[in-house]
């Protein structure tokens, strides 16, 4: 897929600052500066516990309660699908050790017609004699536990400290002071050389810059929501499913899909349109629930008893998108995660991305000419992830579709047997866009704009009378590889 913008970059940088560990000499370049992260969830944590590694001090404010104490389990959440991007993330901060050991391999898709049957697509793409000896993963991994074990990995360090139940209520850009308020209400002021945010989707480091000249913001919401139930293990503890696949169930405009908790539990999701015949909004009653699952979801009720009560006491959650531009103000503001870029969960890579954001702008300091050098590293930084965030959005939008539409349509799969067997055979010259998105570093905007010359070939190879039989042939594969070579829009 050729050289990342990234790579480029360092690429003309000093060479002893292009290491992925971070290089001595620029450890000792760097003076301790203040530093504020405001938002302590995942993206937060992480570039706490990042910074803390070069020297600096850090203090990460929290509006919500420390998640590690009582029953608080950090938020609603859609469960995590941690992938190669994140891994490249906590590889580089340490602790991809620590993460592996409470996450599970999840290996392929597993699809639920409506009759019962079922339909497996692999994650990872075959060897060349079409076995797959060493399956790709993406790792089902809890939030409350992946979010404690960054806070206290942090933690460990001694200039880091923590504040929970503080909000953010305003900032002073010239300054750099934040006003923050405690949950009784009280408010006092501190100042910082830099400050992050990583306060989510609603953040309000983000809505300051805001308010300042040429600063764009997009918001919008899917008209679909969502609503968890949990289906919890067998009286012996086993998972009642699949324990290794990410089980879908496709069903046209919604769809409900299961992934598995190292626990033996699953977190069901049904994504579904607020309105309408099948809408969230009618689910109101047992009635109405029971009459639901019982015409879309028949094979889910024995293995959820309580379903309906689970239904009825669980909120129904909205799925919001934002951009903005630029993610940074000087030298001393910049935006990180869902403050910058919060997408819907379809491809699984709102937690890859914003930890993308902070292996990216860490390899920038590694390779920061000069300590005095932010402003000039924080413009790099939007330059590289704003292309990266607005594609991402757009390629979650479009998994949506395929994940609830095409995942059990006979085309989509032939295209997917096709695809999988032209990766093995020729590698390098065709990689399929989940692979790029998944298990590569490609930046997502080459990712999507490969993906969408891949769909143009693929929908002309799909119409062509009797490829359904006659599909493995190597006039198949020459004929896509040279429509490839020749398709450079």
């Amino acid at each position: 897929m050729g050289m990342t913008s990234l790579q480029t970059l360092t690429k003309r940088l000093k060479p002893q600052f292009t290491n992925r560990s971070m290089s001595k000499q620029i450890q000792h370049a760097l003076a301790p500066e203040k530093m504020a992260v405001v938002g302590a969830g995942l993206v937060g944590s992480l570039w706490a516990l990042m910074l803390a590694q070069r020297g600096h001090h850090v203090d990460v404010f929290e509006r919500r309660p420390d998640p590690r104490k009582g029953t608080y389990k950090g938020g609603r959440s859609i469960n995590l699908a941690l992938s190669d991007r994140g891994w490249r993330a906590l590889e580089k901060a340490g602790i991809a050790h620590a993460v592996r050991e409470i996450a599970l391999p999840i290996t392929h898709r597993t699809m639920h017609a409506t009759d019962g049957s079922l339909t497996r697509q692999p994650y990872g793409l075959p060897n060349a004699k079409g076995k797959f000896n060493d399956p790709q993963c993406i790792y089902s991994v809890s939030r409350a536990l992946l979010n404690r074990l960054l806070v206290e990995e942090s933690e460990k360090h001694q200039y880091v400290n923590y504040r929970f139940d503080h909000r953010c209520v305003d900032m002073d850009l010239e300054s750099k002071k934040l006003t923050l308020e405690k949950a009784d209400g009280k408010q006092h002021m501190q100042t910082f050389d830099r400050i992050f945010g990583t306060d989510g989707a609603f953040s309000r480091v983000r809505d300051r810059l805001m308010r300042t000249d040429r600063f764009d913001f997009a918001q919008r919401y899917l008209t679909h929501g969502y609503k968890e139930i949990e289906m919890r293990p067998s009286a012996n503890g086993d998972f009642k499913m699949e324990a290794d696949a990410l089980h879908i169930w496709p069903r046209g405009e919604f769809m409900l899909m299961g992934l598995p908790n190292p626990d033996g539990t699953f977190t069901c999701t049904v994504f579904a349109p607020y309105d309408g015949p099948n809408g969230l909004n009618g689910l109101d009653s047992d009635d109405a629930v029971m009459t639901y699952f019982s015409t879309h979801f028949s094979d889910v009720i024995p293995l959820i008893p309580d379903f309906t009560k689970q239904w009825l006491a669980n909120p129904t959650s909205s799925l919001v998108m934002t951009q903005c531009y630029p993610w940074h103000h000087g030298d001393s503001i910049c935006l990180m995660g869902d403050a910058s870029h919060a997408i819907v969960p379809f491809y699984g890579q709102g937690m890859n991305s914003g930890m993308e954001d902070c292996s990216v702008l860490s390899e920038l300091l590694d390779a920061m000419n000069s300590p005095q050098d932010w402003a000039n590293t924080m413009q790099q930084y939007t330059a590289l992830r704003k292309p990266s965030g607005d594609a991402i959005l757009e390629l979650a939008l479009r998994n949506y579709i395929e994940m609830r539409d095409k995942t059990g349509d006979p085309s989509f799969l032939l295209r997917k047997k096709i695809e999988a067997k032209l990766a093995a055979k020729f590698p390098g010259r065709w990689l399929p866009l989940y692979s790029q998105v998944t298990f590569s570093h490609t930046p997502y905007e080459q990712a999507l704009k490969a993906g969408k010359r891949q769909d143009r070939i693929m929908e002309k190879v799909l119409a062509q009378e009797g490829i359904e039989d006659d599909w493995d042939r190597p006039e198949t594969f020459e004929s896509i590889l040279n429509a490839w070579e020749s398709d450079s829009a």
